[in-house]
């Protein structure tokens, strides 16, 4: 059976999702939206993934599209398990296989129902066994630092809803704390930005595609940067009008996700032991996550905290390589992997 084991890994994000199939790799990242149609109060699943994405804020009154994780928890608990189900249906083409065990990455802040909400949805999708693996963990393996030693490690894993810096030694976690900030909590910052400043009103696509386009943590050095054209709805007339964002606008708009993630940098090394902290000189602080990909964050950190930092070679699968080396170095990693509660 070891050509066809089944056993996987989920990254289940806030933004997107992540599928590890052991000795197989990374095989399947979609985003992390259902879309499900309304009869009767009976919902009926439509599209998942890119599919559903592309139906975000773009439904009729009938069809609902929704992201049934908020802040790196179940927010829909129904939604979220055909969601599961729809993903390892993709990754196993035969419909009878014998029920994968699947490792979990959760935030570290995740409290023990939220915990319990994931478990159960994995093992209803289908699961023989679920374990649950601390997200900073998860991403300190993908990003291949050497967490089992004695010494000590900074990882900033910053998602879709949540970042959560932590300070790894010995294979567990020394210090960690999550904040609520991520890529989301950006593109409602552009929203709201220009809103109040050009009375322009962007949808969240709108706002996402201004941060991978031209988004960046810090002013750039000639006070404007490149610009784009973006459309959105003039809030004082009411019709649709086109307008152009600089990135020293997205770099204002920015400021206080990115002072928030900052300040939780600096309030993670004020909690670090001093042997640590000094081995966290040596080494820097790592960011991994789809966040870590914003222009000059590594700079804007690093003038910040007086530190080196370095961005994950793979920052946007980091979490899903990490969980899916625990899956295959299970006995190495027994200890951060909890399968029972």
């Amino acid at each position: 059976m070891g050509a066809f084991s089944a056993d996987m890994a989920i990254d289940l994000g806030t933004a997107n999702t992540l599928v590890y199939v052991k000795g197989r790799g990374v095989i399947l990242s979609e985003p992390s939206v259902v879309a499900y149609h309304v009869k009767d109060g009976v919902k009926k699943v439509l599209a998942v993934g890119e599919d559903a994405k592309l139906m975000l804020g773009r439904t009729p009154g009938s069809i609902e599209a929704i992201r049934p994780m908020r802040e790196g928890v179940i927010a829909d608990f129904d939604v979220a398990e055909e969601m599961i189900k729809h993903f390892i249906r993709k990754v196993h083409k035969r419909s009878t296989f014998s029920k994968p065990k699947i490792i979990v990455c959760v935030p570290h802040g995740a409290t023990p129902v939220e915990k319990r909400a994931i478990r159960q949805s994995v093992l209803s999708a289908g699961a023989r066994k679920a374990g649950l693996i601390a997200e900073p963990i998860a991403a300190a393996i993908g990003a291949g630092m050497p967490i089992t030693d004695p010494t000590g490690s900074m990882v900033v894993d910053i998602g879709g809803g949540t970042t959560e810096v932590a300070v790894l030694s010995l294979g567990d976690i020394v210090y960690a704390r999550s904040v609520r900030v991520g890529g989301d909590r950006m593109d409602e910052a552009i929203i709201n930005y220009l809103r109040r400043q050009q009375n322009l009103l962007i949808g969240e696509s709108t706002a996402e595609r201004i941060k991978t386009s031209i988004g960046t943590a810090r002013m750039p050095d000639d006070g404007r940067g490149s610009s784009m054209q973006i459309r959105g709805r003039d809030l004082l007339n009411g019709v649709p009008k086109e307008t152009e964002i600089s990135q020293a606008q997205v770099a204002e708009a920015l400021a206080e996700p990115v002072q928030t993630i900052c300040e939780a940098v600096m309030t993670a090394l004020e909690a670090t032991p001093p042997d640590l902290a000094a081995d966290i000189v040596d080494r820097g602080v790592m960011l991994t996550g789809g966040g870590a990909l914003l222009g000059d964050l590594d700079l804007a950190l690093r003038e910040q905290t007086g530190l080196a930092v370095s961005i994950a070679d793979e920052s946007l699968n980091c979490v899903a390589l990490g969980t899916g080396k625990a899956l295959e170095y299970e006995k190495q990693l027994r200890h951060a992997i909890d399968y029972d509660s």
